[in-house]
């Protein structure tokens, strides 16, 4: 008898493919703008190359559409910004943005972000890691697929700059609780928040539209920050 295959946990992929439609805009963007600024997921990370200069690097893993990591970019116009989706759709999308508004600092990765972050980004080079509204995998049996894991802290710890830090923010409250306790437990991180548990929305994270239908609802919102030693 042949004993069954084991799974390494870390290696459980957080994510579906699920490309849906493009837009015409966004069809034209992925078309035209993709050289500008989406980055060959083959190659390794070199910040210099990828903006022309030396700045605090924020990664946004998993940036949806895009809008919130626009508005971020504009708004710090003095950081650069690394945003890493596997919806094709949503690329165009913020490249749609970052071509109308004329937002420079920003790069694209269309691929993984684990493996993005495991092979391409130099250990100790991030200023932040951002993870807004990440699947929650609700059911019980899914959990093991929701990217923030043990795994991914030791990740964070690796890839973080002593100062930098990881914002999560998710409108389940499960899965606040289990990334709280996650990211309770690693070595390397702390917990910024005085009370020990969750964070006021800091001002540099914009209110999305779902966001705040779902306020008005009187659903509640979760943010984590926590900061390498």
């Amino acid at each position: 008898m042949t004993e069954p295959q084991r799974i390494d946990p870390s290696k459980i992929r957080s994510f579906i493919r699920r490309q849906g439609r493009a837009t015409a805009g966004q069809k034209f963007a992925l078309e035209h703008h993709w050289q500008k600024y989406c980055l060959a997921p083959e190659q390794v990370f070199d910040p210099v190359q990828a903006f022309g200069r030396q700045a605090p690097l924020i990664v946004e893993i998993g940036f949806g559409n895009g809008d919130s990591l626009a508005a971020m970019a504009a708004a710090n116009p003095h950081l650069n910004y690394l945003g890493i989706e596997v919806h094709r759709p949503g690329v165009g999308h913020l490249m749609m943005l970052l071509e109308q508004f004329g937002i420079n600092n920003v790069r694209i990765y269309h691929h993984d972000a684990i493996e993005i972050l495991e092979r391409k980004i130099a250990d100790h080079s991030l200023a932040g890691v951002h993870l807004f509204f990440p699947d929650p995998w609700q059911k019980r049996r899914h959990h093991k697929r929701r990217i923030v894991r043990p795994s991914f802290v030791e990740l964070l710890d690796k890839k973080l700059a002593v100062e930098g830090y990881f914002h999560a923010a998710t409108d389940w409250e499960h899965y606040a609780k289990d990334m709280l306790s996650i990211l309770s437990a690693g070595k390397g991180l702390k917990n910024t928040s005085p009370s020990g548990d969750f964070c006021p929305r800091p001002d540099y994270r914009p209110l999305t539209k779902f966001e705040n239908r779902g306020l008005g609802l009187g659903h509640g919102v979760w943010d984590l920050i926590f900061a390498k030693h």
